[in-house]
């Protein structure tokens, strides 16, 4: 196989395009496991619904943009929609750094809760 290596990929007209510099599908239930992933070396359980992301090889910076999706919470009375949290609990907001992304879940309730199917993309 070979490997292609360039400093910037653009289209035919000069537009630059972006691609995910780091992306992970895991099970946040239990013990957390790995699905499949790229750039991305572990995954950290912090507790009931919150979660970081370790990069393989960090990013420039923390300037950077990361999307996280999951699944809904079941097993309760209502099936609730999840939310995505970069503020923990206690009211401290976890800032991304070059080297990870913290965030977390919580119901409408709002109770925190592990999802079955995580997926995070990161683009810088």
């Amino acid at each position: 196989m070979s490997t292609l290596k360039v400093n910037t990929l653009q289209t035919a007209a000069g537009v630059e395009v972006y691609t995910a510099k780091a992306w992970v599908n895991f099970n946040g239930t239990g013990t957390v496991a790995i699905r499949a992933s790229g750039n991305v070396t572990s995954i950290t359980d912090n507790g009931t619904g919150d979660y970081t992301v370790n990069f393989t090889n960090a990013m420039t910076d923390a300037d950077y943009a990361y999307n996280v999706s999951a699944s809904l919470r079941y097993g309760v009375a209502n099936f609730y929609s999840p939310a995505l949290n970069i503020v923990k609990l206690s009211g401290v907001e976890v800032a991304p750094t070059a080297s990870a992304c913290r965030f977390g879940f919580t119901d409408t309730t709002p109770t925190n809760y592990d999802p079955k199917y995580v997926n995070v993309a990161v683009f810088r």
